[in-house]
Formats: C-alpha cells, structure tokens, sequence
C-alpha cells in the first residue's frame, strides 16, 4: 500500500480520487500526517509511553523520576503537558473535577460481574497514543469481548468525538448493532454526539469508572499487544507505513493469535454471529 501510495501525483493528469481508484488506494491515507513536536519531548513521550502501557497507574512524579533518572532535566509542568498531548489520565480516585456541561453525558459501568456469552453482545472502545519515528498519531479501535477480535480501527493526528463515531460506524456496518458499549470517560464519549447517537440506536452506554484502571481491560491487553509487537520495533516513518502495520498486525491479532475464550480461537466469533442470525 505504502509504494502504491507513493505513485499517486497531484500533477498527473488524472484527479486524485481517480488514481487512488486504480491503485486501490483510501484516499484519506494521503492525508494522514504525524504531528509535530520537539525531537526531545518526541523521545520523552515515547519512552513514558513505553512504561505506561505496562503501568498504567503511574503519574507525574513517576514520570518526572523515570525521566530524570534516563538524563532529562524535567519538571511536573512539562510532563502534564506531555500527558495531555498523550492523552493520558493519570489513574487514582479524586474529587469530581468533570465540567458540568458534560456530567449528564456520563453514564454507569455496567459491565461489573456480567457474563459475557455472545458476539456483538458488548463492545469496548478506547484511544492510544501511537509514537512514530518523526511525530505522533492517535489510534481508536473496537473491539467484541466475547471474541476479542478487532472489529474496526483508525488512525488520526487528532483526537475528536466524529472519528471515533466514524469507527463505530464501520464496525457496526460490518457486524449489525451491540448491545453495550464500553469506554473511558474522555472527551469524545462524554459527549452529545457519541452518547445521544448510541442512544438513538437503543444501544446501551456504559463508561470505565473514575481510578478503575481495569474496567476496560479487554481493549488494554491488545494496546499492549500491538505496542510490543509492532509499534515500538518498527517506529513508522509516515501515515501510509502505519496504517499498512496496523492492518498487518490486527489480521494476525485475530486469526492467529489464540484468545482465552471457550471456543476455538478462529472460528467463536462467525459461530455465534451465525447463530444470531439464524
């Protein structure tokens, strides 16, 4: 994908929607840009990146020690800048800070003690920071507990409510409507167009609660899975690499990878979908 991609010329003669049509090519991939940083804070970030996806509770003074100890003169006031830029929240319980405009958005977790026995039976969603080699870019992904397959996926240098609904909207076009669905509490789910969308169609909401680092645990073992498999060895150098990695590693995460379900890894997922429908 990524040498078709580096065909296509906006001076050629044909339009660009046309050459991404021959070359079999997603023309918002050329749009696909890293965000820009500072080298230093780029190799800052991913190195906390590195250490918080295996301890997600760690904060700021953590991250202000690790960093100190590896030769960077940082304080506090960088790190909650470079958190934010992560978009990651530190996880301990603390008085509700939530702005009060989006306190009605936010739902109960409703997840805790349910059996879970069926695709499209609860569905999980989140975001990542994904580091690249010059840059950054953010991922979202959904994921079917019961299977603990991929459902669909995308990659953006920003992080707002409409993408994360454009996601959405794939996986339920390819596998019908859930039930439930699952994610943390951040901007994009505690919003009008996420929450008031999902209710339309009668789907159920439910939210991780504030400091529990393990309610949505099903969407964290594959951020880990694709971090050390793929993202921190092969360090993309733009948005065509990226994407063509991602989509490698999430068909083998699963059809190869033997998830902890009781059925057999490669065929639950279409079984019960079948029965579903029959």
């Amino acid at each position: 994908m990524k040498s078709k991609a580096k065909l296509i010329r906006p001076e050629a003669g044909l339009s660009v929607r046309k050459q991404c049509d021959l070359l079999s090519v997603n023309r918002s991939l050329l749009y696909y840009k890293p965000m820009d940083e500072k080298p230093e804070n780029i190799k800052m970030m991913r190195l906390m990146d590195e250490h918080l996806i295996n301890h997600p509770t760690e904060g700021v003074w953590s991250m202000v020690y690790l960093l100190r100890d590896l030769g960077y003169p940082i304080g506090p006031k960088r790190i909650r800048r470079l958190f934010r830029i992560m978009g990651h929240e530190t996880i301990y319980r603390r008085k509700n800070l939530t702005k009060q405009g989006l306190r009605e958005y936010i739902r109960p977790y409703l997840l805790r003690g349910m059996e879970i026995t069926r695709a499209n039976q609860v569905w999980c969603t989140d975001i990542t920071y994904i580091p690249m080699r010059k840059g950054f870019m953010y991922m979202t992904a959904i994921i079917d507990v019961y299977s603990r397959k991929i459902l669909s996926w995308g990659i953006s240098n920003s992080m707002d409510a409409q993408w994360c609904k454009n996601v959405l909207n794939e996986a339920i076009r390819q596998y019908g409507l859930p039930e439930i669905v699952n994610s943390d509490q951040g901007s994009q789910y505690t919003s009008a167009l996420w929450t008031q969308y999902l209710d339309k169609l009668k789907v159920k909401v439910s939210m991780d609660g504030k400091g529990r680092a393990t309610d949505n645990s099903w969407i964290e073992r594959f951020w880990k899975s694709i971090k050390h498999d793929y993202i921190y060895l092969n360090p993309a150098e733009d948005g065509f690499e990226l994407y063509e990695g991602i989509q490698n590693h999430v068909e083998y995460y699963n059809n190869k990878t033997h998830h902890s379900t009781k059925q057999k890894p490669n065929t639950r997922f279409e079984d019960s979908l079948s029965r579903k429908a029959a």
